[in-house]
């Protein structure tokens, strides 16, 4: 028996794993090649596409904003890319949604809650766009698809813990494939920890380095409560059963 690791080594790129090869409630596992997460593939050099489509991807979901595209212009890839942000406001809507984060992490008693107050704020702020990215991920033609953001963190982890309920795998190990995510970023983020100036500022990349796997599971449990379930708030936020299904069937055959 082979066993595949989820851990991949695309050059250039610090925080990529196959959500495949995870239980599933039922018995089963998550199906390998089908969903990949990573950090910015723009980061990628060229031995880093070419371990790319050696995988057997074929479809790029980008979730970075369009403010992110402008400091960053999307060049020509070498396979389909749908740009889907995953979080994306007015300019006044987010000073609305900036003092709303900000007045949830300074209440917050530790990281726990904080992060865990945060995601909570984008899914309610921002459920269409959670809902977009589901729909792009099952929409995708056949091959591999790679789902990333800049760090791969944040984004891309709030929309492949979605995914990997939707597939039947348990909250604990949605939340465990999550929190993977500090110690992969840790090089770029104690970079991040050197150059800040202030207590502040350093205070600032210790909360957004984090990722406490009990965050995960409490947003899950807070979406349970308030919606019935995160695939109740999927279908709130507009998702029809066959996309649902398309999603499922992207991991799951």
């Amino acid at each position: 028996m082979t066993l595949r690791s989820r851990e991949l080594a695309w050059e250039g790129c610090l925080n990529v794993r196959d959500l495949g090869g995870l239980p599933t409630q039922d018995g089963g596992e998550t199906r390998y090649g089908r969903v990949v997460r990573a950090d910015s593939v723009r980061q990628l050099t060229d031995a880093g596409w070419m371990a790319v489509a050696d995988y057997g991807v074929r479809t790029v979901v980008d979730l970075r904003g369009d403010y992110e595209l402008r400091d960053d212009p999307p060049g020509d890839l070498p396979l389909e890319v749908v740009h889907v942000p995953f979080m994306e406001s007015t300019e006044d809507e987010w000073k609305a949604i900036e003092s709303e984060l900000e007045a949830a992490a300074d209440a917050a008693p530790d990281i726990v809650a904080q992060t865990r107050d945060v995601y909570l704020i984008f899914l309610r702020r921002f459920r269409s766009n959670v809902a977009a990215g589901i729909v792009a991920v099952a929409r995708a033609p056949a091959g591999g698809v790679v789902v990333h953001c800049v760090g791969g963190k944040d984004r891309t982890g709030l929309l492949c813990a979605f995914l990997l309920h939707l597939a039947g795998v348990g909250i604990e190990d949605v939340a465990t494939d999550y929190a993977l995510s500090e110690e992969r970023l840790r090089p770029r983020m104690a970079a991040w920890l050197a150059e800040a100036k202030t207590e502040a500022e350093r205070e600032w990349v210790r909360r957004v380095s984090s990722t406490p796997a009990e965050s995960m599971v409490a947003v899950f449990s807070e979406l349970d409560r308030r919606c019935g379930g995160a695939t109740e708030y999927l279908r709130g936020a507009g998702i029809d059963d066959r996309d649902l299904e398309r999603a499922v069937a992207r991991l799951r055959d």
